[in-house]
């Protein structure tokens, strides 16, 4: 967590702070530094895991980075030169063209993951009802779903965890934009999602209903019930398999056949997660 806050809070707003008070030496470099560092917010703001900072924080970064430029280009030295005058400003204006170039292949890996994949797919209603909610994890691209990871068939320990290589993680969000009452509060109550209930996606029929696995306190993890509490659905040609359940909330056995929109739980924290979703 403490790595990603600095990488999603801590680094945008240098390079927003450097183009703001580092003296403009080139026009160049100064071109390059602004085009390379928005590409490469750009590209965070698609990648990012925005639990917090929350979602909304790449529009403030949007913003900041506007005022910078502004305020760089008032502050630049009238006798700069249009090119880099020296080596080092040419190393400076090749790390953001570098950045830059970052910024658009992992943008463009993050949009692409954002269209579904080519073959058979699955008829889906949303889970959840009465709120805003985010995608956390979610997507056809390792970019925006690490779910993916477990298709690595070099990987033998992910053999047994292919079921999940497409699945979704969701979180619920306030009026602020945040997904729980802290940073990262130990009550599962404390999330907004926690206890909310969970409706079939699809109708058919309920192969597993499994309850009594208790709550994790967050951020600890169940590695022995990898998915809690749990539904799984057979619909038609697909399983699909709804996880992290609260304890005791199960409203379906196995072998019930199941309609879409009928309740099945509510949002949990069991098994292997480390918050409610």
């Amino acid at each position: 967590m403490t790595a990603m806050f600095l990488l999603q809070l801590a680094l945008p707003l240098f390079l927003i702070a450097w183009i703001a008070l580092a003296p403009l030496k080139s026009t160049l470099r100064f071109f390059c530094q602004i085009v390379g560092t928005a590409a490469g917010l750009f590209a965070l703001a698609l990648n990012g895991l925005w639990l917090f900072p929350p979602w909304w924080t790449p529009c403030v970064f949007a913003a900041l980075l506007l005022v910078a430029v502004l305020v760089g280009w008032r502050r630049r030295d009238p006798s700069a030169s249009r090119l880099p005058s020296d080596w080092k400003d040419w190393i400076f204006t090749a790390v953001f063209v570098a950045i830059g170039g970052w910024g658009v292949v992992e943008s463009a890996k993050a949009l692409t993951g954002r269209e579904p994949q080519a073959g058979v797919m699955v008829d889906l209603t949303f889970p959840l009802k009465g709120g805003t909610y985010l995608v956390v994890n979610g997507g056809s691209t390792l970019n925006v779903n690490a779910h993916l990871m477990t298709l690595d068939a070099a990987m033998e320990r992910f053999h047994a965890y292919r079921g999940q290589s497409y699945g979704v993680d969701i979180v619920k969000l306030n009026k602020l934009g945040l997904r729980a009452n802290g940073l990262q509060p130990s009550e599962p109550s404390a999330y907004d999602i926690y206890g909310v209930p969970v409706y079939a996606p699809c109708g058919g029929l309920a192969l597993i209903a499994l309850d009594g696995v208790p709550d994790m306190q967050p951020p600890k993890m169940d590695r022995e019930h990898m998915a809690g509490n749990h539904v799984l659905l057979r619909c038609k040609n697909a399983d699909v398999l709804l996880g992290h359940l609260k304890p005791g909330s199960v409203s379906v056995a196995a072998g019930n056949q199941v309609s879409v929109g009928d309740q099945i739980g509510r949002v949990g924290n069991s098994g292997n997660t480390g918050e409610p979703h």
